[in-house]
């Protein structure tokens, strides 16, 4: 309202729909359409949002870390950054391997993404040094749904228990997790591997005559299985297999590694007899340690990820579990 008692121009078209009769018609108009909008638009508890990224594996065999920098990871970030949609690229170089990581703008199609990279990979193979002995690159996509959603650590604060016993646990329930629907990949982070470990003895084996090919040669021979063929007979057919695969180091201890002697009393050679076989942990490659007002314990952590559309709520999915 201005100073002398007249309506503005804001007054004016509120007195104008105060007196007409099509002020309720528009209201009901736009109640309507907020309803149907409403109605119409696509809702999902957990959307999906495009976050695509790729890494870019380029193998350079024997080469070092700065050779690997200058003549591979270089230009790869040069020709990578060149693509449209590309957010980042950065590289990561190590003794005879290259990672380069294409991170894409969010909201990029994952389809679009990947098969842009593949082809700005395969039409650019002149960027790579020839004659060198690099490796052709090995592509490798991710996407939102490689991200772990949820980590579970096993630990405990038994002093005769230790990762390796932790990651047994954590195994047995990776394949339960895996049963549930929507499950991506599962994990476990920390704790040495189970292996059967040989430990030749250089004063044995040259006893025997025998070398660390030889050694190599029996383990890789006898830990084999294929198949050689069938048998058909009485409307029956046998699938006939020849060989094993060795599964503790009791089998590996009776592999024969080879056989000495005169004509008539010639003796095999086992591989107890030149080595000595352990059955047990690796060398972890990495660590977890839990720690508390109590201390640190040794653990273990599985990580899960899935594909969000098909997974179902947190809390189900650990009740099916217990």
């Amino acid at each position: 309202m201005s100073s002398n008692g007249q309506l503005g121009i804001s007054g004016r078209i509120a007195a104008a729909f105060q007196a007409s009769r099509m002020t309720p018609l528009l209201a009901l108009v736009a109640l309507l359409l907020g309803i149907f909008a409403t109605l119409i638009t696509p809702r999902e508890e957990e959307p999906q949002i495009d976050v695509t990224m790729a890494d870019v594996l380029i193998a350079f065999p024997g080469a070092s870390a700065k050779d690997v920098e200058n003549l591979v990871a270089r230009p790869a970030e040069q020709v990578l950054s060149r693509m449209h949609g590309v957010e980042h690229v950065y590289s990561m170089s190590r003794p005879g391997m290259a990672v380069v990581t294409v991170q894409f703008d969010v909201g990029v199609k994952y389809n679009d993404a990947v098969l842009r990279l593949y082809d700005t990979v395969h039409s650019h193979r002149d960027w790579l040094p020839p004659n060198l002995g690099v490796q052709e690159p090995v592509i490798k996509p991710r996407g939102i749904d490689d991200v772990p959603i949820v980590a579970l650590t096993f630990w405990t604060k038994d002093p005769e228990r230790s990762a390796f016993e932790m990651q047994q646990v954590s195994r047995a329930v990776e394949i339960e997790l895996k049963r549930i629907k929507g499950t991506r990949d599962i994990s476990t982070i920390g704790g040495p591997d189970h292996v059967i470990r040989v430990e030749i003895d250089s004063e044995r084996m040259n006893a025997f005559g025998l070398t660390p090919q030889d050694i190599a040669g029996a383990l890789k021979v006898s830990n084999a299985l294929q198949s050689s063929g069938n048998l058909t007979a009485g409307n029956h057919e046998i699938l006939v297999q020849t060989g094993t695969y060795l599964e503790s180091a009791a089998d590996v201890k009776q592999l024969v590694v080879a056989v000495r002697g005169e004509a008539g009393s010639r003796k095999p050679i086992f591989m107890s007899d030149v080595a000595t076989v352990e059955d047990g942990p690796d060398q972890p490659k990495n660590y977890v340690w839990f720690g508390n007002k109590d201390g640190e314990f040794p653990a273990v952590t599985l990580q899960l990820s899935s594909n969000r559309a098909l997974m179902p709520p947190m809390s189900q999915m650990l009740r099916s579990t217990a």
